[in-house]
Parts: C-alpha cells; structure tokens; sequence
C-alpha cells in the first residue's frame, strides 16, 4: 500500500469516527469536541491538495512506505 492509499484510508477513518463521537445523534457519541479533529483533518487534506505537504506522508517517509506519485 502506498503513501497516498494509507494517508486517505486513515484520514477517511479519522474523519467518520470523530464524526461518530461528536454528533449528538450517533451510538457512539462522546462530545462535540471531537468534531474539532474533524475539522482539522479536512483542513490538512485541503491544505495538502494545494502545497503537496502532508506532515503524515512524511512521517510515513521515514518509517520506510513507498511513496507513490503524488508525496
């Protein structure tokens, strides 16, 4: 699995567990602060769109996954 594929599969997850946690409808609701993380997640992914930084393809860099074309 390459970079890419990994960054949006956990950012995919991250995004509909913390929406889980934070909206008051959810099973699993916790608190509505969760959706802070929501919020950041999207804005790193918006952000990464346009400069190409992704501070977690980079850390995945140094453990050694193989980067694909677009990290």
């Amino acid at each position: 699995m390459s970079i890419e594929r990994v960054v949006l599969a956990v950012a995919g997850f991250m995004i509909l567990l913390t929406l889980g946690l934070g909206v008051a409808g959810s099973p699993i609701f916790h608190n509505e602060n969760w959706l802070w993380l929501t919020a950041f997640v999207g804005a790193n992914l918006l952000q990464s769109a346009f400069t190409g930084f992704c501070p977690m393809a980079t850390i995945l860099k140094k453990f050694g996954k193989q980067p694909g074309p677009a990290f």
